[in-house]
This record gives structure tokens, sequence and C-alpha cells, in this order.
């Protein structure tokens, strides 16, 4: 019974240091973060195309083979096409706007 309090407290110490709170981000980490986040959207954008792209070239080629061996298929659903992506292009920084003068009035 003495031995679980005292494991109880020791865990309760070593995990103090995860209530503790951090310092908020700079505006370097924000943009740092922004970037990684539109990298990783576009990263989304790509490998949905390339996956678009595949089945496409799936399909194509299951009608070749069954327009080859002489049967008949019902044609294709009609889907959305790919759409390319385009290369990667990060958006342009962002300066932060100047504190605007106090007017007298």
């Amino acid at each position: 019974m003495r031995s679980s309090l005292i494991i109880a407290v020791l865990a309760a110490l070593a995990a103090s240091p995860v209530w503790a709170k951090l310092p908020p981000p700079s505006e370097e980490a924000k943009a740092k973060a922004a970037e990684a986040s539109a990298k990783s959207a576009w990263g989304g954008k790509v490998a949905a195309y390339q996956l678009c792209k595949a089945m496409d070239r799936t399909a194509a080629a299951y009608f070749a083979a069954l327009k080859a061996a002489g049967k008949e298929a019902k044609p294709p659903t009609a889907t959305a096409a790919c759409v390319d992506p385009g290369p990667y292009s990060p958006a342009p920084a962002v300066a932060p706007a100047a504190a605007a003068p106090a007017q007298k009035s």
C-alpha cells in the first residue's frame, strides 16, 4: 500500500513538466509552419493526380484487353478529368503590416 503511494507521487512529479505552458511561436516559426502546410497540401494534390492517371491507364488497359479477347463490355462510367496541380510554387512572403501612427484630433 505504501509503495503504491510512493509510485503515484513519483509518477506525478515526473509528469509535471508536461503541464508547462509553451511560449507562443515566433513569426518565423509561423511562416515555416504555413510553408510546410502548403507544401503538404500540394503533395496531396500531386498524389491524387498520379492516382487518377494510374486508374485511367488501368481502365484503358482493361477495356483494350476485353476488346482484344473479343468480349463486349459496358462502356466505362464517366468520371471527372484528372487535374494536374502543376509545379510547386511557394506562397509569396507576407510582410507584417506596420502599425499606423496615432492621429491627433
